[in-house]
């Protein structure tokens, strides 16, 4: 029995298992969440002393750094205690552990099963949507990518250009292949959606004297106008602008916080990316019809 034959007579149970596919996901999302940024500040580092040393022998014995996704292995931040296998199972662990280190006891964030439901929530949701297709293959991955990068731009204000670079041309070979829209239409969606934000960026900067993004906001559009098109970039800045002003404003008010303080933008970006993706083209008739044009 093919895929799709099973897809076809065990829909619900095959959307089951691939919820479950999500979950084991997630747990590796939250290692790459946490352990991408480290490697990208260890290896800044390393390159850093390598720059500024004097003397060539003393360079040479500079130790490259020893941490991956797979070196160390997983262990508690506070105790260095090894996690063990019955203690890394999605979400199960975190209730049987009742949120908290078997061996010090020290708190686990409530993030990292959240992370887990997630991702196995962006797996079925794609199928639900748009059914066993190639389409909504696609659709996964580009969740997923979002969802990373989202909350490592909320940790560390950073979208690495290990992910956004590699959406960028996947999301040119996705359309370059299935010909989902035209690839010129892709072409123009990353150029467009880096040289929007670059434009803002410099505009701020030479008014104000002030940076008001990093260039990974950049990256991270023309990786959605690559998957998407030039014609959903409006729609895609207008969406993060409203929602950012929105749930930026609510944050600085529940904390109190200073209005200079600075706050990501890759999450409303990729928010509205994710939106304009199952939605835009709705909400776009809707404005259009709304506006009298249709």
């Amino acid at each position: 029995m093919s895929f799709f034959e099973a897809a076809a007579n065990y829909p619900l149970l095959l959307i089951t298992l691939l919820g479950l596919f999500g979950l084991l996901f997630g747990s590796f999302f939250n290692v790459v969440i946490y352990r991408l940024p480290k490697m990208m500040e260890s290896t800044w580092k390393y390159e850093c002393e390598i720059l500024l040393s004097d003397d060539d022998a003393a360079a040479e014995e500079i130790a490259p750094p020893q941490f991956n996704l797979a070196f160390p292995n997983s262990h508690c931040p506070k105790c260095d205690a090894p996690v063990k296998a019955w203690q890394n199972i999605p979400v199960v662990s975190y209730v049987l552990l009742r949120g908290r280190c078997a061996s010090c006891k020290a708190p686990i964030g409530l993030r990292y099963p959240a992370v887990e439901v997630m991702t196995a929530l962006l797996t079925v949701f794609p199928l639900l949507i748009f059914g066993f297709t190639t389409y909504a293959a696609a659709a996964i991955l580009f969740s997923w990518i979002l969802l990373i990068l989202t909350v490592i731009d909320i940790d560390h204000q950073l979208l690495p250009d290990q992910l956004t670079l590699p959406l960028i041309w996947l999301g040119l070979l996705f359309n370059s292949v299935t010909g989902s829209i035209p690839l010129q239409d892709a072409v123009w969606g990353a150029i467009g959606g880096y040289l929007s934000l670059w434009s803002v960026f410099w505009l701020f900067k030479l008014l104000t004297g002030k940076e008001g993004m990093g260039y990974g906001d950049f990256k991270l559009l023309a990786a959605l106008g690559a998957w998407l098109g030039w014609q959903y970039l409006p729609l895609i800045i207008l969406l993060s602008s409203v929602v950012g002003a929105v749930f930026g404003g609510l944050v600085m008010l529940l904390r109190r916080s200073d209005s200079s303080m600075p706050m990501p933008f890759g999450p409303y970006l990729a928010g509205a990316g994710w939106i304009a993706l199952f939605w835009g083209e709705a909400l776009i008739d809707g404005y259009l019809q709304l506006a009298g044009i249709r």
